[in-house]
């Protein structure tokens, strides 16, 4: 089968997963011919352009109606996709009508127009800006929305990562870091990374779906509802764990404690979480954000994570 991947996704998929990538790419066309035959699909256009992880494109069914197929190079962040999709069963998300297991390809209900409640430009990023804070208060009461406690997951379904196992990852990153991370950050954050890895690992309330990748661009306008959600990376873990990528992007605009506060307090509000859980986690995220700026070798998203870090350092009173 001849299938169109738009260069840039193919790029991004051969730069991230090198060897692994190449292979997946050779054995696209064999699968995207099996789930057609499987499900009844006819490729109706060429693949999406912005994704990093995976071949989506539109499709015809048997009954007429259209939908997207998405097959996706599975990492340990998008592994919970398929089960995040059929917990929100259709509630503020696209629609999940089938998934395979074999290659975790999923049928997903297409949402259309698609645009995006704020574009995704990279680092920094928009959400933090004042002419975005209604949509930002939009986007945690969708969040919010689809926040559930996981039931009924059919068990072929991989399931869904853990927040502890990323809390587990940053005790090992910072309470003995490289020597080049050491180097870069100053003591006393990563004596503040050691506090909150130990305050992290215990839950703050019970486990349920939430979201590690929680910016705007992931929410798209939709014919069944307005806005939906679309390329979640489910996760379980506590409320508050929404609010960290989604407060650290939003710091970014103006990395300094005053605005760090303002947004923290806002986006607490607007998720119904305790803000400084919701700093911890944000804080958190953005000093993750150092080290991977360092192994990158990027120094311009270093100094900006380093702001954000510093900024989210500064307690709430």
């Amino acid at each position: 089968m001849t299938i169109s991947l738009p260069q840039d996704v193919a790029d991004t998929i051969v730069a991230i997963f090198e060897e692994r990538g190449k292979r997946w790419l050779d054995d696209l066309p064999a699968l995207v011919q099996e789930r057609c035959d499987a499900w009844g699909l006819t490729i109706a256009g060429a693949g999406f352009s912005g994704g990093t992880h995976s071949y989506a494109a539109p499709v015809h069914r048997t009954d007429g109606s259209v939908a997207v197929l998405k097959i996706p190079v599975v990492d340990p962040e998008n592994i919970g996709e398929a089960a995040g999709l059929h917990c929100y069963q259709g509630d503020g998300a696209v629609q999940l009508y089938e998934f395979d297991s074999a290659s975790n390809s999923m049928l997903l209900e297409w949402a259309r127009p698609g645009t995006e409640l704020v574009t995704q430009p990279g680092f920094p990023s928009l959400e933090g800006e004042s002419r975005n804070i209604e949509k930002v208060e939009f986007a945690c009461a969708l969040y919010k929305r689809l926040r559930r406690e996981p039931v009924d997951i059919p068990a072929e379904f991989p399931a869904l990562p853990l927040a502890s196992g990323m809390v587990e990852e940053w005790t090992q990153m910072f309470l003995e870091p490289d020597p080049e991370v050491a180097e870069v950050i100053p003591s006393r954050l990563l004596d503040k990374a050691a506090l909150w890895t130990a305050r992290l690992a215990v839950p703050d309330g019970p486990l349920l779906v939430v979201n590690r990748d929680t910016h705007l661009g992931n929410i798209v306008a939709a014919e069944r509802e307005p806005w939906l959600l679309i390329d979640p990376k489910a996760y379980l873990g506590e409320a508050a764990f929404d609010a960290g990528f989604l407060g650290m992007i939003q710091v970014q605009s103006w990395p300094t404690p005053e605005h760090a506060k303002a947004v923290i307090e806002r986006t607490a509000t607007g998720l119904e979480i305790d803000p400084d859980r919701a700093r911890g986690w944000a804080f958190m995220r953005a000093m993750e954000e150092i080290v991977w700026a360092i192994e990158d070798e990027e120094p311009e998203d270093m100094r900006l994570h380093l702001a954000v870090a510093t900024a989210l350092s500064e307690p709430l009173t």
